[in-house]
């Protein structure tokens, strides 16, 4: 049923995979507990999976910038770090776009990464690098499929749009699917064969390809959307507006001193900008369109 792959690399990605579900949350420095006057910022494992080290680093410049405690915690997912925002024990995170636009009214745009010049990133349709056949998810019809996260834009929201535009779903189309929970385990997936194709963020494929080339030998870049509003940093719309305004500032500025410019390298970014929520109007409509992703 699978496609041939390397059985210890199979027992590898599903031990990994298993060691995610017992345990949903890992924490860099998780201090739900710690005073009000720390600042705390969630992230997913998005390219960040093998990059901890970076993570301390990029917390100890926002200490200095800010001059003040911050703390990085890190979850399995979307739906994990939003509920730890609209509790109030998360200050801001960088998430996908549907869950910001799904709760405007408890979540506030904070900035947007700039990308190859511009605050967009694209959704890649990735296959096996033997796959020459495949050019778009229509494609794949009775294959297994890989998506990222149920609240992904280019890892759930955008193939399911493309599959509504041919009045199909994942579960009449494909043989199986099912969710990694992280782009770069999608990745993993497809190359070594435990899915056909899968749906991953642009940036992290060519952030990958461009820092660990090793890792994406095995797949083929198939097809490539429509460009989108990159993911943001959104912040609790309960957060004080001083907070609000240095830790912007914080990010915004990143590419002017040496410090931010060697962390913005490592993150393969251009910088960050304080976006606009126009940005994200093609994905709301997306979400008009598949409106029971959420």
């Amino acid at each position: 049923m699978f496609p041939n792959g390397n059985a210890t690399g199979r027992r590898k990605f599903l031990a990994g995979a298993l060691a995610l579900v017992s345990a949903p949350g890992t924490a860099l420095a998780d201090r739900q507990s710690a005073p009000r006057e720390e600042i705390r910022i969630g992230t997913t494992p998005v390219f960040l999976d093998d990059h901890l080290s970076l993570l301390s680093v990029w917390q100890k410049y926002l200490e200095e910038r800010l001059e003040r405690k911050v703390g990085f915690a890190r979850r399995r997912s979307y739906q994990e770090i939003t509920d730890l925002l609209l509790s109030g024990q998360l200050d801001a995170a960088w998430v996908c776009s549907p869950p910001y636009l799904m709760n405007l009214s408890h979540l506030r745009l904070l900035c947007v990464p700039v990308y190859e010049g511009k605050p967009l990133y694209r959704s890649y349709l990735i296959v096996q690098s033997e796959d020459t056949r495949t050019r778009h998810i229509s494609d794949l019809r009775g294959h297994i499929y890989a998506f990222s996260d149920p609240q992904s834009n280019s890892g759930c929201l955008v193939p399911r749009v493309e599959l509504h535009h041919a009045k199909e779903t994942p579960n009449r189309f494909f043989l199986k699917s099912f969710f990694t929970f992280s782009h770069r385990r999608v990745v993993d997936a497809v190359a070594l064969g435990l899915a056909h194709g899968g749906s991953v963020d642009g940036y992290v494929w060519d952030t990958m390809r461009k820092q660990i080339p090793k890792t994406t030998e095995g797949t083929r870049v198939a097809w490539k959307s429509r460009e989108y509003g990159f993911p943001p940093i959104v912040a609790r719309r309960s957060l004080p507006e001083r907070d609000f305004q240095s830790l912007q500032g914080a990010f915004v500025s990143m590419h002017d001193d040496p410090a931010g410019s060697a962390l913005l390298q490592q993150l393969n970014l251009d910088g960050f900008e304080r976006g606009t929520h126009k940005l994200f109007a093609s994905v709301e409509a997306n979400l008009r369109l598949v409106g029971d992703l959420l």
